[in-house]
Formats: structure tokens, sequence, C-alpha cells
């Protein structure tokens, strides 16, 4: 079967837009043509009207709740939801009941992305068992299952000893480490940054260094281990200073940051909202600041979503009690694009590539990249379509947005994976 997706601006090496006719055989790019030339002999052909065609994003943080917690998300309900964020590559946590510790629960995961057919899911599998910092998981059983990765992403591994014999264990298996970093003797009870809202509104803070302490500690464990250490979702001055400084020396460390943490402060929470509740917690200005200039310097690598759906209800619990999390899948590109893009602050390419070909470099992965033999994952983008953030109308079952009513621009339109038309804006 041949696709052809005409009248597409492409970004060339460049960065710069040019008009191009994309030729899909097979679910695999086999050629792009020059716009100004005629395409014939399709069994399809899509005209993509002028907008942005770029690699289908890829979100290496994501939690899609299933196994366990189906009240709040599904594989399925999850992969609509990326697919209509633009997304064709995600990756998920392993915070799952049972946790994603045993070669049958990938293959669960792996089981239910397939009979969805929509996004391509990844699954990581714990460190430890249960995710309880105890003791560690089969590594070796779990890359055979499938397994991309080991994190216990939703708790911080404590025990440095325990840390650092994941690490030589995934280093020999030639697999990353990827790290939720979070030292618990300084969060207890915390629910927001520790600053000048919670001191207002009387709540425990959770201070920069509880993130930062496991990020220095787990790059001197990186150094003495040869392992690919990933960190889970800067959100500190401190931090990207840290990975900056081990980069600069040849530590095998990458990193991620959330939108969320590139264009909110806890100056911006209005109040005792649990939809402005995540883990970590929005913080100061200044950290937003540093997170910013992490990614454009390249210490910051890729951009994640940290998709956490829950139910209305547990969100309703207050900002205390209400468990930490906020989705993403949806309003990603163009919350990015309306705030940096749009304003001139940053190239178009730029975002693009942060989203695509960086976490596929980072983690070896053969999509990210629109070009001739390249699997045919791929987004349209209306740069000009203009909405409000309308929780009602998401795929993910969950509605927890801080960017309810944020009018944005730069809209998915259409996904393809393997070639295939996974979401459509008609859908």
């Amino acid at each position: 079967m041949t696709v052809i997706i005409k009248n597409a601006s492409v970004l060339n090496k460049d960065g710069k837009p040019e008009r191009k006719h994309i030729v899909i055989e097979d679910g695999v790019i086999s050629a792009l043509i020059d716009g100004n030339e005629e395409v014939t002999g399709a069994t399809e052909i899509v005209d993509a009207e002028g907008k942005l065609l770029i690699p289908g994003l890829i979100d290496m943080h994501v939690h899609l709740r299933e196994p366990g917690f189906e009240h709040k998300e599904t594989i399925e309900t999850g992969s609509r939801s990326a697919a209509k964020g633009g997304f064709t590559t995600i990756a998920c946590m392993p915070n799952t009941r049972p946790v994603t510790d045993s070669p049958e629960v990938v293959q669960l995961v792996k089981d239910k992305a397939r009979e969805a057919g929509l996004v391509k899911v990844l699954p990581y599998a714990a460190i430890t068992k249960n995710e309880l910092g105890r003791e560690l998981t089969d590594f070796p059983a779990l890359k055979e299952a499938g397994a991309i990765g080991f994190t216990d992403d939703g708790v911080g591994v404590q025990s440095a000893q325990m840390m650092k014999d994941a690490m030589k264990l995934a280093a020999k298996l030639d697999m990353p480490v990827i790290a939720h970093c979070e030292d618990n003797s300084l969060v207890e009870g915390g629910c927001v940054a520790e600053g000048t809202f919670a001191e207002k509104h009387g709540l425990i803070g959770i201070p920069n260094e509880s993130e930062a302490i496991h990020v220095g500690r787990d790059i001197l464990l990186a150094e003495a281990t040869g392992v690919h250490y990933h960190v889970c979702h800067v959100s500190t001055e401190q931090s990207v200073r840290l990975i900056r400084q081990a980069k600069e020396i040849g530590i095998k460390v990458t990193a991620e940051v959330c939108p969320h943490h590139l264009l909110l402060s806890e100056e911006d929470i209005p109040g005792l909202d649990a939809n402005w509740k995540m883990n970590p917690p929005l913080r100061s200005r200044r950290d937003v600041e540093a997170c910013i200039e992490g990614l454009l310097d390249g210490t910051l690598d890729m951009i994640v979503t940290d998709h956490a759906p829950h139910s209305e209800d547990e969100k309703a619990k207050g900002m205390q009690l209400a468990p930490f999390g906020i989705v993403g899948f949806e309003t990603a590109f163009p919350l990015l694009y309306t705030a940096f893009v749009d304003t001139g602050k940053w190239d178009l390419s730029l975002l693009v590539q942060r989203m695509t070909a960086d976490p596929a470099r980072v983690f070896r992965l053969n999509t990210g990249v629109l070009e001739a033999g390249a699997p045919a994952d791929l987004t349209l983008i209306d740069l000009e379509q203009e909405k409000e953030v309308n929780p009602a109308d998401f795929a993910t079952k969950g509605r927890n947005t801080p960017f309810t009513g944020w009018k944005l621009k730069g809209w998915p339109v259409s996904t393809w994976v393997d070639g295939k038309l996974v979401w459509n804006e008609t859908n």
C-alpha cells in the first residue's frame, strides 16, 4: 500500500520549512519529493494543505495506570490520548498494581498495547520488587521480556548501595537506569514546594535539595559504574547545575524536563486546587529559568509529559490529600509552541528536536526522524489553529490539568504510526 501526504511543510536540516510530498510504502517513508512536482500512483493521497509535518512525538515518561488503576486510565485510553496529542511512541512507568517488576506484567503491557493498536508503547520495569527499595528485580529476565530500562519512578531509591548494585547490573546488560530523584527524609508530608505558597497556606514544603541530593549521589554512582543514567522530570536549578557539570566531565548522564516545569512556578498557583499538585512540585521562577536554560543548551536532553491521570474524586480531596500528578499528552506541544515558538523565544526546530530526535537518540530508538527509510511515524500540526484547553474534550480519562482555559496554537490534527492513521481531528 502506498500513501502520499502531499503539500506538507517539512523542516529541512537548517530548520527551515520546505513544501514536500512524503511517500509511504508498507509503513516506511520511501521518499520525500519536492513540493513542486506532481505525485501519482498512490493507493491513498492526503493533502496536508501546507500544515507542518514532523516526526511523531516521543514521550519517554508516561503513566498509563494499567494494570491496577483502570479507573484513572487504561493502556487503550492513554494510547488514544497520546495519539491525539501527536505522540507515536510512549514509554510507560512501572508503578502499576501489580508493579511492572516481572516478565509477566511486562508482557501484559505489551499485549494490551498491541490490542489497542494505536501508538508504540515501550514498558519500563521496576528497579526493585514492588518498588519497595529492598530487593532488585530480575534485570536479565525483564530485559528479555521487552523492558527498555529500569526505574522505580514514583519513589526514589533511598539506599545508595541498592542503586549502585542496580547500576552495575544494568551496565552489564547495556541498559539504562532511569531515576526518580527524591530523598524521602526531606519530603515527608510535603505537597508543594518549600517557598512562599507553602508558607502562605500553612503547608509542609518540599525543598529543592530533596531532588538534587539524589541527582548528585546518582551521578557519582553512574561515574563509578559506567551505566547510562537518566534523570526524570528535572525541576531545580541545583539539579540542572549538577547534570551540566557531570556532562562536562564525560559522565554518561541524560535528563528530561516537563512542560509544566518550563511554564509554571509556585507563584502561579491560584489556590488550594489539587490540579496544580504534581511531583516534583512547581518551584521558584529561578528554577523555571534554570530548566529553560538547561533545555536550550542541551543539559536537559528532552521534553516529556509525565502524563499522570487521576480521577476527579481523587483530585477533589484537596492539596494535602490528593495524589500528585497532571495529564499532559494533549496539551504538551501546543503549550510549548504557544509560549516559546510563537513568541519568537525558541526556534521551531529546537522544540521539534527535543520532542522527537533527541529522545530517540538517548534511548536508541529507530524513529524520531523524517527521512527515507524511517518508520512512517508522523504528526501533522496546524500552527495557526487556536483554541482553548477544555478537559471535557480530552481523550484521556484524566481531567487533572492546571491549563484549563488557556488559549493555545499549534494543535496536532493527524497522527500516523507505521503509516497507519491512528488519530485525525475529525475522529
